[in-house]
Parts: C-alpha cells; sequence; structure tokens
C-alpha cells in the first residue's frame, strides 16, 4: 500500500526536525494538522487518555458543583478547572506539565467566566436587553484579557440556550426567549472572548453551553428531563448552537437534560451526527460537572464503565470531575468497546484547541500588577456602557422619569439601596462586592448637593420583619419623590435556583404598599435575575425601571437615568407575565386553533410586558414601511425600508425589530418570528432609515424535522411595530434547497 502525499509530507517535516533536535509538534510554523499527528504517534495509550480528562484545583466556591479538589496534579491531565486567581500558582502547576511530563504537553485551564471575572458587568439577559452585539462583544474582550491574566485560557461560555421560563434559575445566563437574538448575541460574545486569532494575548477559548435544549427543563425545575419534538429542537433550539459554532466556538459543553429520553451526554445523534459530521465542528466536547456519571441516575447506564461508554461512544472528548474516563476508557478499550481511532480522533480534537491557543509557545501567564490585570478604569467605563444600555424603563406615567428639577428631596428606600453583593448577579466569576458601585453612591454623586437625600432600608429581601417600615414611610414622607429599590439576592438566580414563584417576597409589595400611602411619587427600581410577577406591583409605581443586576458599574448607569442625563434605550429580550401561572408565554407562539376560546377564565392571556417593550423620554415616530419588491423569483432578494424621526427633544436611541410571518405552511409556523434587529442613535427632529433585506432562504426557510431546510412559495408578510406588509414568493424550480442532514 503506498503512502500518501499527506504522510510522505510528515516523514519529510519529521526528518528534518529530526535532525534540528526538535520535534515536528513543537515547531510553531509547521502546519497545524501534522503537529496534531506527529505529537499524537508519539504519545501512549494512558498518555491519550489523561488528556481526556479535566480535574478541579482550588476551593469551589459554586455548592452546586462540590466534587474532591486536586492538589498533587498528575503533569500530564488534560484540564483543570482552575478555581484560584493567582497565575503563580497556575504557571507553577504548568511548568510541571512542561518540564515534567515525557512530552510536555501544556494542560488547559478553564474557567466560568461567564459575565466578567473582576470587572463583572450585566447578567447575560441583560446584556440581551442593550440589543447592541458589538458593545456585549467588547465586554466579552474585557473579561477574555482579565480570564486569561488570571491564567486561565479558556471559559465555559456564553450559554445560549432558549429560556421561556422564568421559573428556572439559569434564565439570568441566557439572552432571552428569541432564537435569533441568542444567536446573534451568542456569537458576539464567541468574537469577543476568541477575538482575531486564539493565540493572541488576549484571547480565551468560548465553549458553547448546554447543548443542546437544558432551557426546556420540566416546570422551570433544574437538571430534569426536556421532552423536545424534532421539529421544535431544529426550528428553535439548535440554531443559536449552529450559529455559534460558524462563528468559530472553539468548543461546547453537552448539558445535564434528559433530551426525550436520551441525556444530552449520551446523545450520538447531536454530539456526532449533527455536531460533528453535519456542522463539521472541528474542537471538542467537555460534559457538564458530573454528567457523566449522572447518566447512572438518568437510567440509561448501570455503573460508572457503561456510563462512561455511552458518553465516549455518543461524542463527548472530555470527562469533567468525575473520573470515569480515567477509570475505565483503558478497560473498554481493551475489551473493543472503544477503538483506539475513536480515542485518537478525540485526543487530536483536545490537542487541537491547545495549538490554536498557542500553548505550546507559550504556556505560561505573564505576571503583572493587580490593577494592570483588574478593573482599570476603561473597563469599568465598558460595563458600566454596558448597564447603561441594558437598563430598561418599564412604566413612566405623570411624568416621574426623569426626576424634575422641581424635586428638591429625593427617599431612597429598599433592601437593595446600599447593596454591593446582590447587584453582582450569579455567576460572578472571581467579582468582590466591595468593587461594586452602589445604588445610593451613583445617585448621590449624580444628584450631588442640588437634591436632600434620605436613606431607609425600609426591609429585607424576605422575611417578615415590618419593623423599618415606620423609618421608610417619614423618610418618603418627608421628600419630593420616592425610589423604591427591590428586587432578588443574586442566589436566587442561576444554576439550581429555579422558584415556584416570580412574585417578590411579600415583605418588599407589603414596603411598596406602606410607601403609597404616603402619596408621594414612586419610581420602581428592579434589580433581579429574571423577570418577575408585577401585579400587584405595576399599579403602585409611577414608573418603573428595570436595571436587572448589573455587575460593579450599575449605580451611576441608574442614576443617569433617573436624572435624566441618560435616555434609557433598553428593550425586554423576555416577556414579563402579568402572573407565574401564565407560564409559558412568550412572542413567538403558534396560533391557536380558536383564537377567540381556550384561554385562562380567571386571568388575563397577555402578558405585563411583550418582547421588545422598553420606554423612552423622547418619541419616535415610524413613517410608511416599503417594499422594493411585491414578488421575490429565483435568487432575488428584497429590501423593506422605514422612516423614523425623533419627534421629541431629546436624543435617544431606538431599536427597530423586523418580523416574519408566514400564514400559510406545511408546518405550522410562529405568529411571527424574529429576523433581524437595528439600534441607530436619532437626534431630535432627525429622521433615519431602518433597512432589512431579506434573503430567502435566510428568512423565509424553515427546518423541517429533520434538520432540512424548506422554502414553499406563498405569501408572506413583514412586520415593524404596528404595520404589516405583504409579499410574495413566487414557485421556482430552479431556486437552490439545503439537502436533508442525517436523520436521528
Amino acid at each position: 500500500m503506498k503512502p500518501s502525499i499527506f504522510t510522505l509530507i510528515l516523514l519529510i517535516f519529521g526528518t528534518i526536525h529530526i535532525a534540528q533536535g526538535l520535534p515536528l509538534y513543537k515547531d510553531k510554523n509547521a502546519p497545524l494538522e501534522q503537529r496534531i499527528e506527529d505529537l499524537l504517534g508519539q504519545m501512549t495509550t494512558e498518555e491519550k487518555i489523561q488528556q481526556l480528562n479535566q480535574l478541579s484545583f482550588g476551593v469551589n466556591l459554586n455548592p452546586n458543583n462540590k466534587g474532591e479538589a486536586v492538589n498533587d496534579v498528575d503533569p500530564q491531565v488534560g484540564s483543570l478547572i482552575y478555581l484560584n486567581e493567582n497565575p503563580v500558582e497556575r504557571n507553577a502547576i504548568q511548568q510541571r506539565a512542561m518540564e515534567k511530563s515525557r512530552l510536555g504537553i501544556p494542560i488547559l485551564f478553564g474557567f466560568d467566566t461567564i459575565h466578567g471575572i473582576k470587572t463583572v458587568y450585566p447578567i447575560p439577559l441583560a446584556q440581551a436587553c442593550s440589543w447592541s452585539p458589538p458593545l456585549v462583544t467588547q465586554a466579552a474582550a474585557v473579561a477574555a484579557r482579565e480570564t486569561k491574566l488570571t491564567g486561565i485560557d479558556w471559559t465555559f461560555s456564553p450559554m445560549i440556550d432558549v429560556a421561556r421560563d422564568s421559573r428556572w434559575g439559569r434564565i439570568a445566563e441566557s439572552y432571552g426567549e428569541d432564537p435569533y437574538a441568542i444567536s446573534i448575541f451568542g456569537a458576539a460574545t464567541v468574537r469577543g472572548y476568541q477575538g482575531a486569532s486564539l493565540s493572541d494575548s488576549g484571547s480565551v477559548a468560548a465553549c458553547l453551553k448546554h447543548f443542546v435544549g437544558y432551557g426546556v427543563s420540566e416546570g422551570g425545575r433544574d437538571y430534569r428531563a426536556t421532552d423536545i419534538s424534532a421539529q421544535a429542537l431544529w426550528e428553535t433550539y439548535l440554531p443559536p448552537f449552529e450559529a455559534g459554532v460558524k462563528a468559530g466556538a472553539a468548543t461546547l459543553m453537552s448539558g445535564f437534560n434528559d433530551i426525550s429520553g436520551v441525556p444530552a451526554s449520551a446523545n450520538r445523534y447531536l454530539l456526532t451526527e449533527v455536531l460533528k459530521q453535519q456542522w463539521k465542528h472541528g474542537g471538542f466536547v467537555v460534559s457538564d460537572w458530573n454528567s457523566v456519571e449522572q447518566l447512572i441516575a438518568q437510567g440509561v447506564a448501570k455503573d460508572r464503565k457503561e456510563a462512561g461508554l455511552k458518553s465516549f461512544t455518543a461524542g463527548v472528548e472530555m470527562n469533567m470531575v468525575d473520573r470515569i474516563y480515567a477509570d475505565h476508557l483503558q478497560e473498554l478499550l481493551l475489551e473493543g468497546k472503544v477503538t483506539m481511532d475513536s480515542i485518537n480522533d478525540a485526543v487530536s480534537r483536545v490537542l487541537r484547541v491547545k495549538f490554536r491557543l498557542g500553548l505550546f509557545e507559550q504556556p505560561y501567564t505573564p505576571i503583572v500588577p493587580e490593577a494592570e490585570r483588574y478593573l482599570r478604569p476603561e473597563d469599568r467605563a465598558v460595563a458600566a456602557k454596558l448597564a447603561e444600555e441594558s437598563m430598561v424603563l418599564l412604566k413612566n406615567e405623570r411624568a416621574a422619569l426623569p426626576i424634575s428639577s422641581k424635586v428638591k428631596s429625593l427617599a431612597l428606600i429598599g433592601p437593595l439601596v446600599k447593596d454591593q453583593e446582590n447587584l453582582l448577579g450569579c455567576w460572578s466569576g472571581n467579582g468582590k462586592p466591595k468593587d461594586v458601585e452602589t445604588i445610593f453612591e451613583g445617585v448621590t454623586r449624580e444628584f450631588g448637593d442640588n437634591v436632600k437625600l434620605s436613606y431607609a432600608r425600609g426591609c429585607d429581601f424576605d422575611g417578615t420583619d415590618e419593623s423599618g417600615f415606620a423609618d421608610a414611610f417619614v423618610a418618603a414622607s418627608n421628600a419630593d419623590a420616592v425610589v423604591v429599590c427591590i428586587g432578588e439576592k443574586k442566589a436566587w438566580s442561576g444554576e439550581n435556583s429555579s422558584r415556584s414563584t416570580i412574585a417578590l417576597p411579600a415583605i418588599q409589595e407589603k414596603l411598596v404598599a406602606r410607601l403609597k400611602e404616603t402619596g408621594k411619587p414612586i419610581i420602581l427600581v428592579l434589580s433581579n435575575g429574571r423577570p418577575l410577577e408585577l401585579q400587584r406591583l405595576e399599579p403602585m409605581a409611577d414608573a418603573i425601571v428595570e436595571m436587572w443586576q448589573p455587575g460593579v458599574a450599575g449605580g451611576t448607569p441608574l442614576a443617569g437615568i433617573l436624572s435624566g442625563r441618560v435616555n434609557p434605550s433598553g428593550r425586554l429580550a423576555i416577556t414579563f407575565p402579568l402572573v407565574t401561572g401564565q407560564i409559558p408565554i412568550y412572542y413567538g407562539m403558534r396560533s391557536s386553533a380558536r383564537p377567540n376560546d381556550g384561554n385562562y377564565k380567571d386571568i388575563s392571556t397577555e402578558p405585563l410586558y411583550t418582547f421588545g417593550h422598553g420606554l423612552s423620554y423622547t418619541s419616535f415616530d415610524y413613517g410608511k414601511a416599503t417594499l422594493s419588491n411585491s414578488k421575490l423569483a429565483g435568487d432575488q432578494k428584497l429590501t423593506v425600508q422605514v422612516p423614523v424621526t425623533n419627534t421629541g427633544s431629546v436624543t435617544g436611541q431606538e431599536t427597530a425589530f423586523w418580523f416574519i410571518s408566514d400564514p400559510v405552511c406545511s408546518v405550522s409556523r410562529p405568529m411571527k418570528e424574529l429576523k433581524h434587529f437595528e439600534k441607530k442613535t436619532i437626534n431630535p427632529g432627525e429622521t433615519v432609515v431602518f433597512t432589512f433585506q431579506i434573503d430567502p432562504m435566510r428568512d423565509l426557510s424553515h427546518p423541517d424535522s429533520t434538520g432540512r431546510r424548506l422554502l414553499e412559495a406563498g405569501d408572506f408578510h413583514v412586520r415593524i411595530k404596528d404595520q404589516k406588509l405583504t409579499f410574495e414568493l413566487v414557485d421556482d424550480d430552479d431556486r437552490p434547497t439545503v439537502p436533508a442532514p442525517v436523520t436521528p
């Protein structure tokens, strides 16, 4: 059998490097795939299997992920979750790997940098409300730089699960309810983390999670099964992951959830047939914490060995924490249940990421002063800007906001006024409460000596202690206006933080009701990690600002909105139900068989605040939208435009949302689907034109239950604001189609 051209080239390169005393895999100028093959050819079976294991090092502060901490690190291990902040210790561990292991393969250090590591910026759900992907990319780049200088090469982010149940705690980590929006923000985050090249000094590898459908956990309860039809899988839950893969995400993480009987961490169809074969992803998949061992609890594996077999053969290359691959892969290989080819492929994928990160050439983290690593003024400014654009003005009646110059005294009341820890939000990395700007500090700086400020905590986040109500009532009675800052603790959202109701504890609602008795204007400020049930609170408030959990720099952005220095531009990326009992409720639902019947008999079917809702201090007038053509044929594209005029007196930012509806289709479609959005700054009296170019295959096609995209002729509607325009896609036999993928 003749050797392949690739093998001959490898032999030639290898001969040259042997003559130079340098293994080919250590030559940064050699082609990537040749370096991988050269190194793989020199590795023993034990060394290969070690590369497929990830352990944790340091003190784990996440109560949901407790496991054995590693103190004496095997220098051949593939990866460590690095739970320390000290790059010196990290470098010492890496030095052992480079100098004490036989082949000097660097360790890949990972960590959960979800929305910043020290310069903590708003939670992802808030980020999506900014509708500013470039700003999200910029914040992710700040996080990547700080993460890299901590000694971490790989972040377990972004989380791009579609989340439509606000009871689910991890909704705070998502970019909301819409697959298209999540796709855009997920890709923007990947670009921020990974930069122009993974080997850049400020880049880290991204990890798309949780593959796939974790946000559909039954009843909003974490770790539960998800019953997802093949149609829903392809039209709703897979698109953000495909977008992230196309954006270049180096890795993915399999989920905890059982997907219609096949757990995510043992789902060969998704992990191999879709991700690797159809989407051609060249990186690797890491399990979630203990999710391989948890296949036993999920009832698909009788013991750890079988769990490892099912996970590995499904397509999970790296085993997080539970050591099952280390304990059983070699035995499974000897038994013929896994092949050396599959092990080689898995190891190649891990090595590919390490080579792309440049770890073989630059295995150590530069040691720089902490002030140069973290919380630089320019980085805090990015976090503040993102917080500013993420905050949503939900309600504003009787000109309650911005606070008038006639207001000479202001009462700041509530458990969040001087709080630092809970403004950080869940998954706040190594963020410290001491670095958080409070609401009180921001408001004090904003209003200075022009407004007399008084403060009363009023009550705690929960409990029944009303003893602080009296002081709060006095402060409110003596003020011209009252700002009440209430919401959630950071631990009330995030992993394993599901809640049966999304209403705030009764003590907070009682506080607002008591303050309402003063007759003073009530400005409600909410800080939370999920949509809230505001049925009782909303009528008591003259204005409501959703500030979310903004991270380290929320006080000044909020104060700017209160004063009017900042014109709020946030728009909801998720629906706010009227009450918890409306869940699930989201904008992209399908039509009912009886549109006027079947609704709740005891409550409204309409949400309190819809997807895309958000107010401004100015007014925008949408002119008549126009289509470039009423028909589409062949490979034509259609342009739709709408002029928008700022008819108010202050500059503002407006986000235009373009939706498509397909009223008659072989597969029933959602009533409307977001296909494009754009945010623009408009000066008073100025008119700008928003444009959406419709690409038929991209914007009008839909997947069937196998993932094949279908483009059907007929009428379509494009919607902008309250306008609906109709155009026709004519039948065309020559129009390209997308072939069907591998079926489950």
